[in-house]
């Protein structure tokens, strides 16, 4: 075998334990909660490198988080993939568990430390992060409407991490965690019959959900510093795809649509996040957002998303 090939196929299993297409929505919710806290405006009103060296240390951080969170799912989850996806890393022996225990570990820290870099703020909230994350991995999931919200928890602190950049802001406009908080509950309730099909009912409360998060995006138009108009291309984009999928999951909740909302709600949280980073730092922020999207779709078709 060629050695690159060797190397490739050696490390593939990693990678695919870390959700790289997820990992790339997670950047996208630094950036928006950057944008929220004012700093984005220091990147482009000046030339000062702290605020793009504390950016980049965030990126690192949540990057490492979000993936030591998932990695942590399939430590957790071995028995039951066992049955249900021999297929995943664990399962299927190509990763034993105890190397991905250790493995998501020093993904952790390393998000932690890294948040450490900018302050010991930020690195707190790192803290907290992976805590909700284990958390949820461990306790939450097995819950029917504790799971949705600890998973969106994730979520919100990850965006407050990306605020915390500046963190008087943090204080202000700490209410914006709710809108990743509900949407990714939502989709973490639908994602339950994701292998055995789910029911009718919980697809219309995962839709209640996401006209809760409307409903609370459209207020925040209503706030000082929130450009609605600026925000609303991209929150039409997040509409088109992500509404017609759970609709459709709602309607015949049988486990392949449920598997496609699920894939399309998580990557298209990237749109959601350009939304709300034009909103505050205008359109060429949003774009700069909205650029991750290709990313993770291409990497969605070589890793699973769920």
């Amino acid at each position: 075998m060629n050695e690159a090939v060797w190397h490739a196929t050696r490390w593939w299993p990693w990678a695919q334990l870390m959700r790289p297409a997820n990992v790339v929505t997670a950047l996208a919710d630094v950036l928006a909660g950057f944008a929220a806290s004012g700093a984005a405006m220091s990147l482009f009103a000046s030339s000062d490198p702290s605020a793009i060296t504390a950016l980049m240390w965030l990126l690192i951080a949540t990057a490492a988080l979000y993936a030591g969170g998932v990695v942590f799912n399939d430590v957790f989850d071995a028995e039951l993939d066992a049955i249900e996806r021999p297929e995943r890393p664990i399962p299927s022996g190509q990763v034993s568990r105890r190397a991905a225990a250790s493995f998501g570990t020093l993904l952790l820290i390393g998000g932690v430390l890294s948040a450490w870099r900018v302050s010991p703020f930020c690195a707190a909230l790192a803290a907290a992060v992976a805590l909700t994350a284990i958390t949820y991995d461990v306790y939450g999931k097995h819950h029917e409407w504790l799971g949705p919200l600890n998973m969106g928890a994730c979520r919100g602190l990850n965006l407050i991490l990306g605020m915390s950049a500046i963190p008087a802001a943090v204080t202000h406009i700490w209410f914006l965690a709710l809108i990743p908080i509900v949407y990714i509950a939502a989709i973490t309730l639908i994602s339950r019959g994701e292998v055995h099909g789910g029911t009718r009912a919980v697809g219309v409360a995962a839709l209640g959900l996401m006209g809760t998060l409307v409903a609370g995006i459209l207020l925040l138009g209503l706030t000082d510093g929130f450009t609605l108009t600026a925000a609303a291309p991209f929150l039409l984009l997040f509409a088109w795809y992500v509404v017609p999928a759970f609709v459709q999951a709602a309607r015949q909740p049988m486990p392949e649509r449920i598997r496609t909302a699920v894939k399309t709600g998580v990557i298209m949280l990237i749109a959601l996040n350009a939304g709300l980073a034009a909103g505050f730092a205008g359109i060429g922020y949003g774009l700069i957002v909205l650029s991750l999207l290709p990313v993770s779709m291409g990497l969605a078709r070589a890793f699973a998303v769920t």
